[in-house]
């Protein structure tokens, strides 16, 4: 539609001025030069207003085609046209009328509109209206005219008869020359707006693909001005595009991003592809952000660089992920190493501490040998903790999906924790949400060791002083999950501390073993959980856990559909 809009734009550029000059040199002709006679008051005034007509038609609605506005109306101008020149003609000399001549740009305006057989029409008919108006002013009116025109004409001296041959050969010539010129333009217009529209879509498609990439992508030219800046390096540098476009590289980034624009200039004076590299920018807010930036250099065909391409992406959740990685390999390899080490240490132990807690009851100690009797059982305890935690540790293992009973679970782990050695009277446990069954899919022993895990790790932050422990649960409807908040009111950590959380053996407790909390993330990992951190110091600690609401047609010890990987937070 655009296409064929443009083409009629370029008719009209020429169709409408030279109509309206033919409409103002007939009126200068009518009105001024012949005073404006009687007998072609009314035909002007009929060219006149279908000329009127013919200019709003095409102008007063921009969209309206060319060959829509050349129906009836081109039609009447034309006829109207015609015949108030053949008059002039007639009425200015006849066969010596100079003005014989507006014939001709008729024709030429008819080609505008028609083909070349519709320009060659309009000839004929100009040519034997011209006859007809020479015949009518050499003999009287009354003379029948009909066959006889041609054989009156024949008849008459030889100079009438070569004027009129010459004219309508003029008239010929001109048809054929502006149609076969209107035809060619037609042609060679329609050839470059078929050449342009192509060009215009190649480069509204090359534009949208570069503006829409996922990557940053920026380009310099050869004096380190910033010429294109697409969305994505909008959001991942914090600059807009005319903020820095037209900008040198090292003005627009110099602040913020010193490595971007070292490797921009780099690149430009070395002329070298940089395939990959890593490098920091600092955002708006601060903080630091890696990117891996590569770029290629545009050299001229001459040799000489036209700019350089950098392209870039975000690797924050890359690195992320990375480190995710890197932890889960280290928490299996201490899984395989605490699961050697309790098997090959435990029952040397189970023999010591039995013979130990012997020597103790039978023997009569004193003094400093009782305070170390008392110790080595003390520690035989502590070492059998340790190595129980172990085989907590490794003994997850193989993920199984269940019908599991949330707040069930929740109710007995409560139970458990208010009988467990740190529990104190003044730490007080509630549970929001919805009291009515709620089912969830996992392994319902491993659930109650995680919530275990939690609810103790809280209790031993709070030392003996009182606080409080809230089981909240959410419901969400529009993902099919049940989220599960653990959320303590204790001294919360610190960022050291939630960045090292999830580390076997890392423990800020007197007496911990460190594999309470990688007990946890073993579990979610294991059960495809969402993990969620939250803690600040002086703030308590909240724990989420994301678990997926029980289907009603999957049976119980059916196999649910879980997450690819859990998303562990801190």
């Amino acid at each position: 539609m655009n296409e064929r809009a443009d083409k009629d734009n370029n008719r009209l550029a020429w169709f409408v001025p030279l109509r309206l000059a033919l409409y103002v040199i007939l009126f200068l002709v009518v009105v001024l030069w012949m005073g404006y006679p009687g007998y072609l008051r009314l035909p002007f005034v009929v060219y006149s207003a279908l000329t009127l007509l013919l200019t709003l038609s095409l102008f007063y609605e921009p969209k309206v085609r060319l060959q829509t506005a050349t129906n009836t109306v081109v039609l009447l101008q034309f006829i109207a046209e015609i015949a108030i020149e053949a008059a002039i003609i007639y009425a200015t000399g006849n066969v010596n009328s100079h003005f014989s001549v507006l014939f001709i740009l008729t024709i030429v305006s008819a080609a505008l509109v028609y083909r070349l057989v519709g320009t060659f029409l309009v000839a004929s008919v100009v040519s034997v209206l011209y006859c007809y108006i020479i015949w009518l002013g050499l003999y009287n009116a009354g003379e029948t005219a009909g066959a006889r025109v041609l054989e009156t004409i024949f008849a008459v001296r030889d100079s009438v008869f070569y004027a009129i041959f010459l004219h309508v050969a003029i008239f010929y010539l001109v048809a054929f020359m502006s149609g076969y010129l209107a035809d060619r333009l037609r042609f060679e217009a329609r050839a470059l707006a078929d050449t342009s529209s192509e060009l215009r879509r190649a480069r509204l498609e090359t534009d949208d693909i570069l503006r829409n990439l996922n990557s940053g992508l920026l380009t310099i030219d050869s004096q380190g001005c910033v010429i294109y800046f697409n969305q994505s390096a909008e959001k991942i540098l914090g600059y807009r595009e005319e903020d820095v476009k037209g900008i040198l590289c090292d003005e627009a980034f110099a602040e913020r991003m010193p490595e971007l624009s070292q490797s921009l200039r780099q690149a430009l004076s070395s002329l070298t592809d940089e395939p990959r590299r890593e490098i920091s920018i600092i955002c708006r807010d601060g903080h630091t952000v890696p990117l891996g930036l590569s770029t290629s250099v545009l050299i001229e065909e001459t040799g000489a660089p036209r700019g350089v391409i950098a392209i870039f992406s975000d690797l924050t959740e890359a690195k992320a992920l990375e480190a995710k990685v890197r932890a889960a390999d280290r928490l299996a390899a201490v899984g395989e190493l605490s699961a050697s080490i309790a098997h090959e240490i435990r029952n040397p132990l189970a023999a010591i501490s039995g013979s130990v807690e012997v020597l103790a009851n039978e023997l009569k100690l004193d003094g400093s040998n009782d305070q170390l009797m008392q110790l080595i059982v003390k520690e035989s305890h502590r070492l059998s903790k340790i190595l129980s935690d172990f085989l907590s540790y490794a003994r997850i293992g193989r993920a199984s999906y269940q019908k599991v009973d949330l707040n069930r679970v929740i109710y007995e782990v409560i139970d458990l924790v208010r009988h467990h050695e740190s529990y104190t009277q003044e730490i007080d446990i509630e549970v929001q949400g919805d009291e009515s069954i709620t089912y969830v899919v996992g392994d319902a022993d491993l659930f109650k060791q995680l919530l275990l895990n939690l609810a103790i790790n809280a209790v031993d932050a709070f030392d003996g002083s009182e606080g409080r422990i809230l089981f909240r649960l959410e419901d969400d409807e529009s993902r099919r999950l049940i989220r599960l908040f653990v959320e303590d009111n204790g001294p919360g950590m610190s960022p050291e501390v939630r960045e090292r959380l999830f580390e076997p053996f890392y423990s800020t407790k007197r007496q911990g073993t460190g594999l309470g909390l990688a007990i946890v993330h073993r579990i979610c990992s294991m059960q495809k959980l969402d993990l969620d951190v939250y803690s600040r110091l002086g703030e308590g600690t909240r724990f989420s856990i994301d678990f997926r609401r029980f289907a009603p047609q999957l049976a119980p010890g059916a196999t649910a559909e879980q997450p690819a990987q859990p998303v562990l937070r801190g």
